[in-house]
């Protein structure tokens, strides 16, 4: 797995996947998508995840402390590569700059599919991020704005096919969910990695409304009532920004 930083000189060979998940913190698509994307690299497909920030305005932990975690939660997810914008974690805005980073991205991964933060959310940095990347999915795909790698390579324009949206911590009505429910205890142990902003036990640190074991408890709840939806134990929900479409009546559950 390749894993970067916006400051490394590594990470310099496009690769076409399947799926990008854009978090705008890094534990973002652990608690919003991670079984998910579990199901689909079990079946298959390869999935990158790109993170905005590097959440250093975490009350726990550290900006370079985030990254070594999210290295390790990739690793447990079985990712194909991870990068991480290094945007201004709270502070970033919706500018022309911002949307060119996840641009650039976008047309390096060249992904079908691309999960992104909640519309709308209890942390304003969601909702702000989830604007962003879906303007950045459409503006990839314009053929005059011009694109190169670090290396001066040129960049071809693409648009994924569609952009869906992860649900966090606002228990948001669905438009889709999807059964994980052989994923679920590697999603947890995913979300896990990330030891200095969640639930340890003896842990000593500063308490915070993500820190105590009644949090993992709670996301384990909401996927359990996303799963009695469809009659499965566990899923993942999931908004859309225009209808879905399906082969036939069959494909659903």
């Amino acid at each position: 797995m390749k894993f970067s930083h916006a400051n490394s000189s590594k990470n310099n060979m496009h690769m076409k996947v399947n799926i990008l998940a854009i978090g705008v913190h890094p534990d973002d698509v652990e608690l919003g998508c991670a079984g998910t994307i579990l199901k689909h690299i079990a079946h298959g497909y390869s999935v990158a995840a790109v993170d905005l920030t590097q959440g250093e305005l975490g009350t726990r932990g550290s900006g370079p402390i985030r990254l070594e975690e999210a290295k390790n939660a990739a690793e447990i997810l079985g990712l194909a590569a991870r990068e991480n914008l290094g945007m201004a974690d709270g502070f970033f805005q919706h500018t022309k700059e911002n949307i060119l980073k996840i641009s650039a991205v976008i047309r390096k991964y060249r992904p079908e599919i691309v999960l992104a933060n909640a519309i709308t959310d209890r942390h304003p940095d969601h909702g702000r991020a989830s604007k962003l990347i879906s303007d950045a999915c459409f503006y990839s795909g314009l053929q005059k704005i011009e694109q190169v790698d670090e290396n001066g390579d040129t960049l071809e324009k693409w648009r994924p096919n569609v952009v869906y949206h992860y649900i966090q911590d606002r228990n948001l009505k669905a438009d889709f969910v999807v059964d994980i429910t052989p994923y679920m205890e590697r999603k947890i142990e995913s979300i896990l990695a990330y030891k200095t902003q969640f639930y340890t036990e003896g842990d000593s640190g500063p308490k915070t409304p993500i820190s105590g074991k009644d949090f993992i408890d709670y996301n384990r709840a909401k996927n359990r009532a996303y799963g009695r939806e469809i009659n499965v134990e566990y899923a993942e929900g999931f908004t859309v920004e225009r209808n879905i479409g399906v082969n036939n009546l069959f494909d659903l559950l």
